[in-house]
C-alpha cells in the first residue's frame, strides 16, 4: 500500500523509515512557531524547572496580534517576548509592524517543503501551500517543544480533494474552500490531513494557494498539503538566497543548486495511498460563496444574499490579505468611493506587501476610495483593535472565522468572502457582486 503525504512527512520528522496511519510518533519539528503569545508561553516553560531552550535556532517569533500595543497589558506581552528573545539567543524575531506571522515566514522561507511546523496558532496549518506538513498546538505543547524539541504526534487519517479545471472570473480559492467547507461541514476533516490535487489547484497562483490550507484549520483538519511545483520553488528560491548569503541558512546538499535541494525535499503521495474519504469539484462550476454568521458552515451563494446591509468591510489577514487580494480590491474600487455610513478597512498581510502595493499604486486608489490602511498585523480579525464593530453592526470580511463575538463584538455579525466580493460591498454598502457595480 502506498503512503499519503502525512505518512511521509511523519516519517521523515520522527526518524523512521515507515509510519502508518492512527500511529503515535515522537516528531522532530524543523520549525517552531509562536507570536503574542511568546510571553505567556515562557510563564508555562519555567514552570518545567528549565531555563534554556534547547534549540533556539528553530523558534520563529512574530508579533502580529495586537500590533501596534492597544492596551497596557498588550504591550508587556510584546515586553515579554523582546526579553525572551535576547534572553534565549532567537535569532528569528519579526518585530510589531513586519506582519502575520504565516505570512512572514512565508515571505521568509522559514519552512521548507518537506519538513514540519508546529505553531501556538490554530493557522499553522498554513504551510501547506509549499507541501509542508503544518499543525497548530497548544501552548503547553509549545513549552515542550522548547524543552525537548519533539513533541508526539498521531499520524492523521487522509482526505483527498481534486479540483480540475480553472476557476471562472470572478470566482477564487476562498469560495472553493467556502463550498467545501458548507459541503462537508465544519468538522468535515476533523485530525485529517487534507490533500489538494489536479489541474485547478496547479492552475492557481502561490498567493491563491495559501488561502486553501489556511482555511482548512476551519475545517477541522490537522494539516493541509498542496503538491509544490516550479511556482512555489522559484517562490521560496528568493529568500533563500538572501538566506544563503546572509549566513542564515546553509543548502542541505552543497553539491546541487538551491532549485535542486527543494526539488529533494519535498515529499509526494504515493499513486496509490489509501484515503479516508474522497471529494471531486469541477472548478468551472463553481460560483461565489458567503459565510454567513456565526459559522463558516454556514453557506451561501453570493447571489442569496445581495442587499444585504453592512457597516463594515474588511480586508486583510493571514487568508486574504496579499498582493493579489489588495490587486482584487482596487480593480473594483478603482474611481468609486465607499459607500456613506460604511467603513473599509484594508490591512496588508506584512510591511512586504504594503511596500509593494505602494510602489504599485494601489494604497492611493484605496485612499482615493475612502479606505482605511492599517498596519501590516492581524488587526480586528483577533478583535483586539483596528475594526471593533459596534453593536448591531454587519462586518463582511476576508478573514476565516466569523463566529460569535470574533472580531471583538458579540452582538454583531460577521461575514465571509473573497477580496473583490469584499471590496465591491464596500463601494455599495450591502453585501454585492463586482459585475453588481
Amino acid at each position: 500500500m502506498g503512503k499519503t503525504f502525512a505518512e511521509k512527512a511523519l516519517a521523515r520528522a520522527s526518524g523512521q523509515v515507515n509510519v502508518t496511519t492512527g500511529q503515535i510518533v515522537d516528531a522532530r519539528p524543523d520549525t517552531i512557531l509562536s507570536h503574542d503569545n511568546t510571553g505567556a508561553i515562557f510563564r508555562l516553560f519555567k514552570q518545567l524547572g528549565i531555563e534554556r531552550v534547547k534549540d533556539p535556532d528553530r523558534l520563529c517569533i512574530a508579533l502580529d496580534h495586537a500590533v501596534p500595543a492597544p492596551t497596557t497589558q498588550h504591550a508587556q506581552n510584546h515586553a515579554d517576548a523582546r526579553a525572551f528573545v535576547e534572553q534565549q539567543g532567537v535569532r528569528h524575531f519579526f518585530d510589531v509592524g513586519r506582519g502575520i506571522c504565516h505570512q512572514v515566514l512565508s515571505e521568509e522561507a522559514m519552512i521548507l517543503p518537506g519538513q514540519l511546523i508546529l505553531g501556538a496558532d490554530s493557522h499553522t496549518t498554513h504551510y501547506g501551500w509549499m507541501g509542508a506538513f503544518g499543525a497548530g498546538v497548544g501552548r503547553s505543547e509549545v513549552a515542550a517543544l522548547w524543552a525537548t524539541g519533539e513533541l508526539w504526534l498521531r499520524v492523521p487519517e487522509s482526505i483527498k480533494v481534486t479540483l480540475d479545471g480553472e476557476l471562472p472570473a470572478g470566482v477564487t480559492s476562498k469560495d472553493f474552500c467556502l463550498r467545501l467547507i458548507g459541503d462537508l461541514g465544519a468538522d468535515g476533516g476533523l485530525y485529517a490531513s487534507v490533500e489538494f490535487h489536479g489541474s485547478g489547484i496547479r492552475a492557481l497562483s502561490v498567493a491563491s494557494r495559501m488561502v486553501i490550507p489556511n482555511m482548512m484549520a476551519e475545517f477541522g483538519a490537522k494539516n493541509a498539503y498542496l503538491p509544490p511545483d516550479e511556482k512555489v520553488f522559484e517562490f521560496l528560491s528568493k529568500p533563500l538566497t538572501r538566506r544563503l548569503e546572509s549566513g542564515d541558512w546553509r543548502l542541505p546538499d552543497p553539491s546541487q543548486s538551491l532549485i535542486s535541494n527543494l526539488h529533494s525535499l519535498a515529499l509526494y503521495p504515493d499513486s496509490d495511498a489509501s484515503y479516508r474519504a474522497e471529494v471531486h469539484y469541477n472548478a468551472g462550476e463553481l460560483e461565489p460563496m458567503i459565510a454567513r454568521p456565526h459559522r463558516v458552515d454556514n453557506v451561501a451563494p453570493l447571489s442569496s444574499l445581495k442587499g444585504t446591509r453592512i457597516q463594515q468591510a474588511f480586508l486583510g489577514t493571514c487568508t486574504n490579505g496579499r498582493l493579489e487580494d489588495i490587486a482584487a480590491a482596487c480593480e473594483v474600487v478603482r474611481g468609486r468611493h465607499v459607500a456613506r455610513g460604511t467603513r473599509f478597512i484594508v490591512i496588508p498581510a506584512s510591511s512586504e506587501v504594503l511596500k509593494e502595493a505602494t510602489r504599485c499604486g494601489y494604497i492611493s486608489i484605496l485612499l482615493d476610495a475612502g479606505a482605511m490602511i492599517g498596519v501590516p498585523g492581524c488587526g480586528p480579525c483577533m478583535g483586539n483593535h483596528m475594526g471593533v464593530p459596534a453593536i448591531n453592526e454587519v462586518t463582511i470580511s476576508t478573514a476565516n472565522r466569523n463566529f460569535r463575538g470574533r472580531m471583538g463584538t458579540r452582538e454583531a455579525e460577521v461575514y465571509l468572502a473573497s477580496p473583490a466580493v469584499v471590496a465591491a460591498s464596500a463601494v455599495a454598502g450591502s453585501i454585492a457582486s463586482p459585475r453588481d457595480l
